[in-house]
């Protein structure tokens, strides 16, 4: 009998959902990466809405993980390593609260390996300003529309893609070059 494979989730917020999309999905032991919305008080988000800022919702990643493979700290690692956690409700030019920083924990290990590493990165003053990152409980994930999902594989030459997106996955190749997926 096969043994079945264990998976965990992950959910991030760390700016456009398109950037994490695209870094993440490049890590060994990620399964799958879905862009979507959390952390809000509306029922039935759309991407119009969650842009107008007024969801609450942030744009977010649901990554499919094998624990074997990658733990949550290291994509914790990889995430920090992508965005700044350091500016309230913004990356870059991207402004609101659809654009915080966050970690939507699905337990308490979660928790407390996200509280733990800003707790040490603050302490090593790693950047010149603390890490605001928002560390709370998971709570309704909403698929985005399918035109997000693949977005930077579908659209490499569209002007966000080759300013923002694809600078964020080289980080990411770059910075974890041992961990990267074949092909």
């Amino acid at each position: 009998m096969a043994e079945t494979m264990k998976t965990q989730k992950a959910t991030l917020a760390g700016g456009c959902f398109w950037c994490l999309e695209a870094a993440f999905e490049q890590l060994t032991g990620v399964i799958s990466v879905l862009p979507g919305y959390m952390g809000g008080q509306d029922p039935q988000p759309t991407y119009e809405a969650v842009c107008r800022g007024d969801t609450g919702h942030a744009e977010v990643v649901q990554i499919a993980f094998d624990p074997a493979r990658i733990d949550f700290e290291t994509l914790l690692t990889a995430f920090f390593t992508i965005h700044d956690p350091t500016t309230l409700n913004r990356q870059g030019h991207d402004a609101g609260t659809q654009y915080r920083s966050a970690i939507f924990f699905h337990d308490a290990d979660q928790q407390a390996v996200a509280q733990a590493m800003i707790a040490r990165l603050n302490g090593e003053e790693v950047w010149a300003s603390p890490v605001v990152t928002e560390v709370t409980a998971a709570t309704t994930f909403f698929v985005a529309e399918e035109y997000h999902h693949q977005y930077f594989r579908r659209n490499p030459y569209q002007g966000y893609c080759m300013a923002v997106v694809a600078p964020k996955a080289l980080k990411l190749r770059m910075a974890f070059g041992d961990r990267i997926k074949a092909g």
